[in-house]
């Protein structure tokens, strides 16, 4: 006689092969070639990431920008002033609200196979280049770059062990960051040009 599985158990299966849905979906890895792949919200990114200033001193810029940088809780690591270069970086908790509970609910509807590692830590680093617009350089182009380096914490599925410190990178496309900054700079800038 052949058994009909109750609804429960029903349930129970399909929370799973969801869960297994999502978990694989976590791990998907990205293909070299396909990290410079042009797509189409490359130029919305750019924008977001460019702006311009009518002010003819690419040092006081450059200044202004490390400043701002600074305020935002940066720490300069480089800066090529010849070239237009500012690198910074600040160290966060990347621990968000609710990984924990994500975590306790997969490894519950794994039935104990999937310990699903959680951000740990994480370096948000800054990178960003001025260039004159013009032959008289009374324009200047700044354009930064927002991304993030994280590091995990251990898990497991099934019997293959996650190590502790697995790190992955992405670039931050919050347009508020971006927004936040130039606000800040537009305002040092005006400040600085008026001697305020």
């Amino acid at each position: 006689m052949r058994r009909i599985p109750t609804t429960v158990a029903r349930g129970r299966l399909f929370l799973l092969a969801v869960a297994l849905a999502l978990l694989t979906g976590c791990v998907a890895q990205t293909e070299p070639a396909d990290l410079f792949a042009l797509t189409p919200d490359i130029p919305k990114h750019r924008a977001m990431q460019t702006r311009m200033f009518e002010t003819p001193n690419e040092r006081e810029l450059l200044s202004a920008s490390a400043a701002v940088l600074q305020d935002l809780g940066f720490q300069i690591e480089e800066s090529q002033r010849e070239v237009g270069l500012l690198r910074a970086a600040k160290e966060r908790s990347a621990r968000e609200y609710g990984q924990d509970a994500e975590r306790v609910l997969f490894l519950l509807l794994s039935l104990g196979k999937v310990l699903q590692p959680v951000d740990l830590h994480q370096k948000i680093a800054a990178s960003l280049v001025s260039r004159p617009l013009n032959l008289e350089a009374t324009r200047q182009e700044i354009r930064i770059v927002f991304y993030r380096v994280v590091w995990k914490g251990d898990g497991q599925v099934d019997n293959q062990y996650i190590p502790p410190g697995t790190q992955y990178m992405e670039m931050v496309r919050d347009p508020e960051i971006y927004q936040q900054f130039f606000a800040k700079l537009s305002k040092a800038v005006f400040l600085e040009a008026h001697r305020i």
